[in-house]
């Protein structure tokens, strides 16, 4: 689409130091790389404003499994409680990981749960 909000076909992108620098119809550009993505859909990296990455750590607790929300959350606080740094480096490490591999290229994480003495959960 361009900045008139036109779609465009059979078009190309060109990127100049990581940043979309043209896009147009037609003869693309001279380019040191060409990526031929006929029949594929080109797309910005898709922007996630609201995750709490730590979570991944019981997302699949069978007895949470399908439960309704607030049950869910009076289960798993008492679990959260026990968050330290390791723990929330690693669901940090999993979760964006699993944004990355879906195209997301920007999460804000909500990490609200902060146990005492668990250390330094931010920089984890």
């Amino acid at each position: 689409m361009d900045d008139q909000r036109r779609e465009i076909s059979n078009g190309w992108v060109a990127i100049t130091n990581g940043f979309v620098s043209s896009i147009g119809s037609g003869k693309p550009p001279q380019a040191k790389q060409v990526v031929d993505a006929t029949d594929c859909l080109v797309t910005p990296g898709l922007i996630n404003t609201h995750h709490h990455l730590y979570q991944n750590l019981t997302r699949a607790f069978p007895p949470m499994t399908n439960a309704p929300l607030f049950g869910w959350l009076q289960t798993l606080y008492p679990l959260w409680r026990s968050l330290d740094e390791e723990s929330a480096h690693v669901s940090a490490w999993v979760g964006l990981a699993e944004l990355a591999l879906s195209g997301c290229t920007t999460s804000t994480d909500h990490l609200y749960v902060h146990p005492s003495g668990a250390g330094d959960l931010l920089s984890a």
